[in-house]
């Protein structure tokens, strides 16, 4: 997806927005499990709470058969947390019995910037779907993640322009025994983004998490320590996908992760949005290419600034 539109698919399924309560076009639901629906407020212009907009939705569809579930806006999202969505979710989990797939916050800039978005703790909604296989949730702001363990969970992506610290020891010290594709975006500090890369530990030794394969630690203002950790991490030679993209990656974290471990067993390499020289970007190539692996070094990073201290300043892709 491209940050600022929605989601275009979920669960690999087309994503539908269910029709504002005005909607006089006529035209016939989609069947229930073909589409992954998308619930927001003021669809067409609709000054409809996202509750109302729910009840409609949990009385127009046969929920039985709906695998998938988009969240959208919420009236305010800036200012009122998802606490209340949330309680909706968890009040219908009988209702949504063929649940497999669910992402909290799908909001373009023009809704709400991604860090301004107010979320609340996710972890009742995994209590409340054991047979959900895919969780995500967008921005940071009052995002938190209490300890759960969940046996189905297979995919988790938290996306924020600032990721708290707390909420990434909550996921690693959390039960995820079928975790395979995690991707967090870990952001800038001056939006809450206060991990550091001893937090990543647990997903870089991967005893916790025996079923991962596809790791994304990206967005990230410390991207170089993430990479050199990369370089002799243990849960390495197991990905398949490995992405420390969008972050401020530099020659001195690419050169570390190159000169680490072997890396050609990789399917991927995401690098993309970095601030790599051309040199290291094409020792990159010349040492994972003739092994097959897809590479990513596209979108060099934006443009950096030096202070009057000569210390230079670099963004990551998405802050606020």
């Amino acid at each position: 997806m491209i940050l600022g539109e929605h989601l275009q698919e979920l669960h690999g399924l087309p994503a539908f927005t269910f029709p504002g309560p005005d909607d006089e076009s006529g035209a016939a639901l989609p069947d229930a499990g073909t589409v992954a629906w998308r619930i927001a407020s003021d669809v067409y212009d609709s000054e409809e709470p996202w509750e109302a907009a729910f009840a409609r939705f949990l009385g127009a569809v046969d929920t039985t058969r709906v695998r998938a579930l988009i969240i959208g806006a919420w009236e305010e999202a800036y200012e009122n947390s998802s606490a209340e969505v949330i309680g909706s979710l968890v009040a219908a989990k009988e209702q949504l019995p063929a649940l497999r797939s669910l992402f909290l916050g799908d909001m373009g800039s023009e809704e709400c910037e991604i860090s301004w978005i107010v979320q609340s703790d996710v972890a009742p909604l995994l209590d409340a779907f054991p047979e959900l296989e895919e969780f995500g949730v967008r921005g940071g702001n009052e995002l938190a993640f209490s300890t759960v363990r969940h046996e189905k969970l297979r995919a988790l992506t938290v996306q924020t322009g600032g990721l708290p610290a707390a909420v990434v020891r909550g996921i690693a010290a959390s039960r995820l025994p079928e975790l395979r594709h995690l991707d967090l975006w870990l952001g800038d500090e001056q939006y809450g983004g206060d991990a550091e890369v001893e937090d990543l530990d647990p997903f870089l030794i991967g005893a916790e998490f025996p079923r991962l394969e596809h790791l994304a630690l990206r967005n990230s203002q410390f991207q170089d320590e993430i990479a050199a950790s990369c370089a002799t991490a243990p849960v390495v030679p197991r990905l398949s996908v490995l992405d420390l993209s969008m972050g401020v990656l530099t020659d001195k974290g690419a050169t570390a992760l190159i000169e680490g471990q072997p890396l050609t067993h990789l399917s991927k390499l995401d690098l993309h949005h970095h601030y790599l020289g051309e040199e290291v970007k094409e020792r990159i190539r010349e040492t994972l290419q003739p092994s097959g692996v897809l590479l990513d070094l596209d979108e060099d990073g934006a443009d950096s600034y030096e202070d009057h201290d000569g210390e230079v300043h670099r963004y990551v892709a998405v802050a606020e």
